[in-house]
């Protein structure tokens, strides 16, 4: 674990909102660091590639005027560090009012492979290391009386799909885990956000999706991401027609549906 940091801009007439971003390093959370700087947040990019996010901090502190990024070299995996890293970057930031939880992988996994080590990892880094998280957001944010907790999920988590079985687990893992933080967290002033994209133009796409559509590059999505967050909505399909797809997913019969080959 590392860290690289340095002061946050002074800006006295202006309170600078203070952000996390955990899978920082490339698409939809790399474009979420660069959304929030410019909408004025201090934010703390944490990845694995300390590289990636020294690319990605030094190119958002020159473009973006009151923009402050500081990067912190962390894998989710690392559970045991996750507490301690989490307080000094609340430290360090002065504050906090919002976390992303975006890391997540998706190894190709084919139609009759069974591989443990590859779903293993699903569940570490998609939904484990969500937990490690954001459970220590909660508890920040229930004490607070305020705060945003905002998971990136899929809506492949809306169904078991024959393709990856373990990745659509442990996305559906995370909506559920996040619609119970909210449940628990709303009457404490604190929102929870579950975001479920589509087909997002990112690495994690280009290797598990043959035929995609309805693509959108991770700016768009990250745009779309803020928008729903300070409207303070509660699940979101990214983009919105997404919604449709879901809901017509989720009512096809089950004998139907284990039919299908996606």
């Amino acid at each position: 674990m590392t860290s690289t940091t340095s002061t946050p801009p002074t800006r006295p007439l202006e309170p600078q909102k203070r952000a996390i971003v955990v899978g920082a390093s490339s698409g939809i959370g790399a474009a979420l660091v660069r959304e929030l700087a410019q909408s004025g947040y201090s934010v703390a990019a944490v990845a694995r590639r300390e590289a990636r996010l020294q690319e990605l901090s030094d190119s958002v502190n020159t473009a973006v005027p009151h923009g402050h990024v500081s990067i912190y070299s962390h894998n989710v995996t690392n559970y045991d560090e996750i507490p301690t890293l989490f307080q000094t970057i609340v430290q360090e930031l002065g504050g906090l009012d919002l976390i992303v939880y975006n890391a997540g992988v998706q190894p190709s996994v084919t139609i009759n492979e069974y591989n443990f080590e590859k779903d293993r990892k699903m569940i570490e880094v998609n939904l484990l290391g969500a937990i490690a998280w954001l459970n220590q957001a909660a508890l920040r944010f229930e004490r607070a009386g305020q705060g945003n907790i905002v998971g990136i999920g899929s809506i492949a988590g809306d169904r078991g799909r024959v393709g990856s079985p373990v990745y659509n687990t442990s996305k559906a893992g995370l909506a559920t885990y996040l619609e119970s933080l909210r449940n628990r967290l709303t009457r404490h002033g604190v929102t929870v956000t579950t975001v479920k994209p589509g087909y997002v133009d990112t690495v994690i796409l280009r290797e598990n999706a043959a035929n995609p559509f309805w693509v959108i590059a991770p700016q768009e999505a990250a745009r779309q991401i803020h928008k729903a967050v300070k409207r303070g909505r509660q699940t979101v399909y990214v983009p919105a027609r997404w919604g449709l797809i879901g809901l017509i997913i989720r009512h096809i019969p089950s004998i139907i549906f284990r039919r299908l080959s996606f």
